[in-house]
């Protein structure tokens, strides 16, 4: 009787922790059709300006393609970088491979904010200029942890015995690799390529502080709220 009771306890607490958190997001959507420039409640009117000054915003256009630009290159390179790390820390015996792993996990730890002026120091004072690229480089930075933790967790559960077998079948390691470890990892390499890209287009403190002429959209959209 107890745990049922507190069973129902629980489902009573996660639904209104749920709803606290979630229904004000469901109700975004429609104050989009708000005749109003600001949020209130009753709705002033029913409109789809909003919409059709979207359609026609240049710049706007211009700040959602470089984000995805960005994203789709850091996600690809977090990945890659992340498959050869996940692999060498969990295939091959490193010297100091809790430092090593630490010190590729360390700008989880690290405030952005530190990150991005670090960056900004480095990159200005070796002579770069702000663009795409630099806020690529940080983003990279930020995503290869997330990347190698993702597919770490593959590589420790992948059977190794499977890529002797393949070894002692003739196969060489790159054809190994790609014929038996990889589809086996994929699963883990599209998760980090949706985490990496997510948190490079939703990433605002590096691309404002490396952005330079060019603004991804969410400096963009704080530019506006401005």
């Amino acid at each position: 009787m107890r745990t049922k009771k507190r069973s129902k306890t629980l489902l009573v607490y996660a639904f209104f922790y749920l709803s606290f958190l979630y229904v004000p997001v469901l109700f975004l959507p429609l104050f989009s059709f708000n005749d109003s420039m600001y949020i209130s409640f009753p709705f002033r009117g029913f409109t789809l300006e909003w919409y059709r000054g979207m359609l026609v915003n240049q710049a706007m256009h211009s700040a959602l393609f470089n984000s995805l630009r960005v994203g789709l290159f850091v996600s690809v390179t977090s990945t890659v970088l992340g498959i050869f790390a996940a692999k060498a820390v969990t295939r091959y015996r490193i010297p100091g491979r809790k430092p090593v792993i630490g010190m590729i996990m360390l700008p989880l730890v690290i405030p952005e904010i530190i990150v991005a002026v670090a960056l900004l120091i480095f990159i200005l004072q070796a002579g770069g200029k702000l663009s795409l690229y630099s806020i690529a480089l940080g983003h990279i930075l930020l995503c290869v942890p997330f990347a190698m933790a993702v597919l770490m967790s593959r590589f420790e559960g992948f059977d190794q015995a499977m890529e002797e077998a393949s070894t002692d079948l003739g196969e060489n390691g790159w054809w190994t690799f790609w014929r038996v470890t990889f589809p086996i990892v994929l699963p883990g390499v599209i998760a980090s390529l949706l985490l990496c890209f997510t948190i490079s287009f939703d990433e605002f403190i590096i691309a404002f502080f490396l952005g330079g002429t060019d603004p991804t959209l969410p400096v963009y959209m704080w530019n506006q709220l401005r």
